[in-house]
């Protein structure tokens, strides 16, 4: 029995059916997963449990979402730009993945995206003899941080309960500001905070500004993200951004 079944690589792997290679030691699945198959560069990226082996290759959601796979196959044949470091070289854009209705292979699909990506640095930096990174790729979970914020904002939140809160918040906005490539998922939060929304609007405008890709789950229409962020900054979202629309009804329980 081979390892190939835990690893993200099993895809593209030449030794992924060979026993004798394809086990727990290989240096490869304890990069990108860590000797447990529960660390590495993986959990380093933050993509939820259930998504974490996923890759748009092999996405469920592939099926019935033909015409939103059509935009994703397409942009992720991108990812060789991540390399090109001239001035004039094209960068990789980013993608607004919508649907008013939710469960219909959003976050999926985001977190697909978001491992193809991690594939493709992996690989890519080690046939150019360069280290890759330890965190190329990272998935911000809207609601959960918004989650972190309540919790060490409101009245009489014990010591215990809100420093760990804030540190866990502070640290994500600090790596969603500056990682290679971000998944911000469920971006939509119309029930904020001003503080909450500034600390959101401060990641997006540090990687527009910094031109560094960005796929944003929603269910709200990109034209109405003035309702959400300020005009100002929902024109930056908009700047170089890809909308991919996902249709029909909820297709929750069908994850792969």
């Amino acid at each position: 029995m081979t390892n190939s079944s835990s690893c993200i690589l099993r895809g593209p792997c030449k030794t992924a059916d060979d026993p004798a290679v394809c086990t727990r030691l290989c240096p490869h699945f304890i990069a990108l997963h860590g000797a447990s198959g529960t660390g590495g560069r993986v959990a380093a990226a933050n993509i939820p449990a259930d998504y974490r082996r996923v890759t748009v290759a092999d996405s469920i959601v592939r099926e019935s979402q033909p015409e939103a796979y059509r935009i994703v196959d397409a942009y992720v044949a991108t990812f060789e730009r991540q390399f090109d470091e001239s001035p004039e070289a094209d960068r990789i854009k980013s993608l607004y993945l919508y649907s008013h209705e939710p469960g219909t292979g959003k976050t999926t699909t985001a977190a697909a995206i978001a491992n193809t990506y991690l594939i493709a640095h992996y690989i890519g930096s080690l046939q150019r003899n360069r280290r890759p990174l330890e965190r190329p790729v990272y998935f911000l979970d809207g609601n959960e941080w918004q989650t972190l914020f309540n919790a060490f904002n409101r009245p009489r939140v014990p010591n215990h309960i809100a420093e760990p809160a804030s540190a866990a918040y502070y640290r994500a906005l600090a790596i969603a500001q500056e990682v290679p490539f971000l998944v911000a998922d469920d971006i939509g939060v119309r029930d904020a905070t001003d503080a909450f929304r500034g600390d959101l609007h401060a990641i997006i405008n540090a990687r527009v500004t910094n031109r560094l890709p960005t796929v944003y789950t929603s269910n709200v229409p990109i034209e109405e993200l003035a309702q959400v962020f300020d005009a100002r900054l929902a024109d930056r979202v908009r700047d170089q951004c890809a909308v991919v629309p996902f249709t029909g009804e909820s297709k929750r329980g069908m994850r792969k």
